[in-house]
């Protein structure tokens, strides 16, 4: 472990997202002092970035959530340093945290996804609902772990969803209702890991059910035939090329049940806490936690 010399785990911040970063960073924190790394915790939201350099740290591993960390900016920093760091880069951290953006990006590359409408004051709310029907989601567009978002089910509450998702973000979008079965498929480098299946109480899949609830269930193997699965972790792995990622990602998808495939987002800092699902699928791929954090780790790189 001696390679990766003096290792920042970047956690905390000062996004909504603070508290699951907590988690995260935590138990990766953890998970690569047990394995012998010397790592240390840094909280940008308590502590000057430029530190890391002073400090003589080698390497980062971004366990940070949401903007300030997720977004390209804490990237941008770690390149002028010249301090390698996890995950995707700058380009790309800041594309996949623009939910709007990514969708343009997908729809030119020929990549399924939802039908979208960016909202504002002036939005005819009536002309969302005809075009997109009901139910709509309302999201924040630069927000993760569902901060600000909300399952429109009849057209009165589309402008309180708007209000409510415009307190995170000034750009906010509404996207078609896709039923299915909601999957996650996370990929390490040029590989990708087993799909889960996830089944939320009443098929919702809030905050909540993300990071506190056990009624949520996860399916890992998820359950589809191996020729099904594998073209899912080939889109997957298209999706994240077009945008630019690497290092490490999870993207979210919709499979209806007539097998047609949506994508809904991608992430380039997923989380790492005990409900997280890179963790759980790469167990099913033979991949334990302290394994996961190390790869994650050897990955990280500049430009």
């Amino acid at each position: 472990m001696k390679r990766f010399g003096k290792v920042a785990v970047l956690f905390g911040g000062s996004s909504a997202e603070r508290e699951i970063s907590l988690m995260s960073g935590r138990a990766v924190l953890a998970a690569l002092q047990e394995a012998g790394v010397d790592a240390y915790a840094f909280d940008p939201a308590e502590r000057d970035l430029h530190a890391l350099k002073d400090e003589g740290f080698d390497r980062v591993f971004i366990a940070l959530h949401g903007r300030g960390g997720e977004d390209g900016t804490v990237q941008g920093a770690l390149e002028l340093m010249g301090i390698p760091y996890t995950g995707s880069g700058v380009m790309a951290s800041a594309l996949a945290m623009d939910k709007w953006r990514t969708k343009m990006v997908w729809l030119a590359a020929g990549l399924p996804t939802p039908r979208y409408a960016i909202l504002d004051a002036a939005t005819d709310w009536d002309a969302v609902v005809r075009d997109l029907g009901l139910p709509i989601f309302v999201k924040p567009v630069h927000e993760g772990s569902s901060m600000g978002a909300t399952k429109v089910t009849e057209a009165g509450q589309l402008r309180a969803a708007w209000e409510l998702a415009a307190r995170y973000d000034s750009l906010v979008i509404a996207e078609e209702f896709i039923s299915g079965a909601e999957l996650t498929a996370p990929f390490l480098e040029d590989r990708a890991l087993p799909l889960v299946r996830i089944v939320a109480p009443e098929g919702n899949y809030d905050y909540q059910n993300k990071y506190f609830s056990d009624d949520t269930r996860y399916d890992c193997p998820c359950g589809l035939p191996e020729a099904e699965e594998a073209a899912l972790q080939a889109l997957v792995m298209k999706s994240a090329r077009v945008l630019g990622c690497r290092g490490w990602g999870r993207a979210d998808l919709i499979l209806t049940a007539d097998g047609r495939p949506y994508l809904l987002e991608l992430n380039t800092s997923p989380g790492m806490t005990g409900h997280s699902l890179v963790p759980m699928s790469a167990r099913v791929a033979g991949l334990g936690f302290e394994a996961l954090c190390i790869e994650i780790l050897d990955g990280a790189r500049l430009g």
